[in-house]
């Protein structure tokens, strides 16, 4: 819990930040067809490096290596200093294919009827960012020895130096073209490098500022080629199957990808608000905020752990730290799914109604984010039972999951979005599509894997768990009830003044939080209260 909650704080920040960076990007180029060509271009980099080397890098890399460091008489430092080298060639030899090969990959992301001029600056975006690939391979691969070294902080701190290079470089796009430059739709090409290569050096810097912190934890890396009979290919034979799983991945999001620009062409061709891939993409990024700063946080700091009891067999003792685990990031996350789910349109009009991104299209994103709350609890918990897999080297398992629930995501997307409105309402239908699809997942998983280490203590879990569904539920109606007061005797309906926007965030989510509380210490759930117990000693102790 002491690396949890270090990891915790360093990721509050760098959440925050990032939710600034995409509050200025918002700002600078609102939600419209040109945004979307940004945030095409400007993904793609994470796309392609999760899809070649970063999944298995993060499923492999530190079972392997805390089993090194524990059976080599060099503490695996060879091992981590080869393995290194050979993603770390990997990685630039894909940069540069994929940079030549940019208009194919744009094109494979893209519609059939996607404008000329969004596709050409799609694909000059794509070719100043994909560079990236090589540093985010870095950035990972020097986490990973740092966290298997016990140095969970600064992999966590890192990206706020990434955020900060990304608002600047957002700030500056302001000061030249202004707020209207996105609504036109013609960007010049100083503009266009202006955001290409300032987002690209944030990436640059958040690997390279771990350098030093890696040399501090006594780790000297060098390069090494010998890759030949040096224990590689055990970790290569459990890589398989996760890029599998990545490709897999992948493949539903090329199709997600490309509804959700087509959800932007049909909203502009209908006059509707402009809502598409980057609505979509800003909504998952306030969804996952919860996730990356509570489930990733604990699961980071427990996985080399589990990884130990594993190795040496204690199946049981695995299962029941999966269980409790996941007791431990619901009891955070329940809460915060009801009160996004009711406070989701009017956050995101505070937080991305500003400069080209008008208030309409931010409320928009914010119901999205309300329908991607269906998906809160099992995303992260199907993340926890995964973790679980990989520290039994079972990547297998996985990557047959992955492929039942993107089989259930795509077969549920493609028709709604085909029934539904325009823009918002097509964008919407997939997040619901993605929520329903993780239910079928996280339940496949969990089955599995209780089979496998004789029980996750799913009978207590479940119980928990209802428990705190009872207790969020309890806070939701109150909420619901709260927003219709304040709509009905203090805003108005339909006001979208910042001020009363604020006012009802602020009350509900109080309102939420409390009830939830309340709720939890009726109904006595264990989790809740010791965690308020620990907060209240770190009070008092101050």
């Amino acid at each position: 819990m002491r690396s949890s909650a270090l990891m915790a704080s360093g990721t509050v920040v760098s959440r925050l930040t990032g939710v600034l960076r995409d509050v200025a990007a918002a700002a600078a180029l609102g939600f419209y067809l040109v945004a979307d060509a940004f945030s095409l271009g400007n993904s793609l980099p994470t796309i392609i490096y999760i899809l070649v080397v970063g999944g298995a890098l993060n499923a492999v890399f530190v079972p392997q290596l805390v089993r090194r460091m524990k059976d080599d008489p060099d503490s695996g430092q060879a091992y981590a200093d080869r393995l290194l080298t050979l993603v770390g060639t990997v990685l630039l030899a894909l940069t540069l294919v994929a940079v030549i090969a940019a208009p194919l990959i744009v094109d494979l992301y893209t519609p059939a009827d996607y404008p000329e001029a969004e596709f050409e600056l799609a694909v000059a975006f794509a070719r100043l960012c994909l560079p990236q690939i090589l540093f985010y391979g870095i950035y990972t691969m020097l986490s990973q020895v740092l966290n298997a070294r016990g140095r969970f902080g600064a992999p966590m701190f890192a990206p706020i130096a990434n955020n900060i290079i990304a608002i600047a470089t957002f700030l500056l796009f302001i000061a030249v073209a202004g707020t209207a430059a996105a609504a036109d739709g013609d960007l010049t090409s100083s503009q266009v490098l202006i955001l290409g290569i300032g987002t690209t050096l944030g990436v640059v810097l958040q690997a390279l500022i771990l350098i030093p912190i890696l040399l501090r934890s006594g780790h000297v890396w060098r390069l090494r080629f010998d890759w030949r009979d040096a224990g590689l290919g055990r970790a290569g034979i459990l890589a398989f199957w996760t890029v599998g799983l990545v490709l897999v991945n992948q493949a539903t999001y090329v199709v997600i990808s490309r509804l959700a620009t087509q959800a932007n062409v049909d909203a502009t061709a209908a006059g509707v608000t402009a809502a598409g891939l980057t609505t979509y993409q800003k909504a998952h990024l306030v969804f996952m905020l919860p996730h990356s700063v509570i489930t990733v946080s604990i699961v980071t700091a427990m996985l080399p752990a589990l990884s130990r009891l594993a190795h040496n067999g204690d199946l049981p003792r695995v299962g029941r730290e999966i269980g409790s685990t996941m007791r431990l990031v619901s009891a955070f996350i329940i809460p915060i799914a009801a009160i996004l789910m009711v406070t989701g349109s009017g956050l995101a009009v505070l937080l991305f109604g500003y400069g080209a991104a008008i208030p309409a299209q931010a409320a928009i994103m914010g119901q999205i984010v309300s329908v991607f709350m269906i998906a809160l609890l099992p995303f992260t918990l199907f993340y926890v039972l995964l973790r679980g897999f990989y520290a039994l080297e079972d990547t297998r398992t996985p990557f047959f999951i992955s492929v039942a629930f993107s089989l259930v995501w795509l077969v549920l997307a493609v028709p709604l979005f085909r029934i539904v409105g325009s823009g918002g309402p097509q964008v919407a239908s997939l997040a619901l599509a993605y929520g329903v699809s993780y239910w079928v997942g996280m339940v496949v998983a969990w089955i599995i894997l209780a089979r496998r280490v004789g029980g996750v203590d799913s009978k207590r879990t479940i119980k928990a768990l209802l428990r705190m569904s009872i207790a969020g539920a309890f806070a939701l109606l109150l909420m619901l009830g709260t927003r219709a007061l304040l709509v009905a005797y203090v805003t108005g309906p339909g006001s979208d003044n910042k001020g009363s926007v604020l006012l009802t965030v602020v009350t509900v989510s109080a309102v939420g939080s409390l009830a939830y509380l309340g709720a939890s210490l009726i109904l006595r759930i264990r989790e809740v209260s010791e965690m308020m117990g620990v907060i209240k000693r770190k009070v008092l102790k101050r």
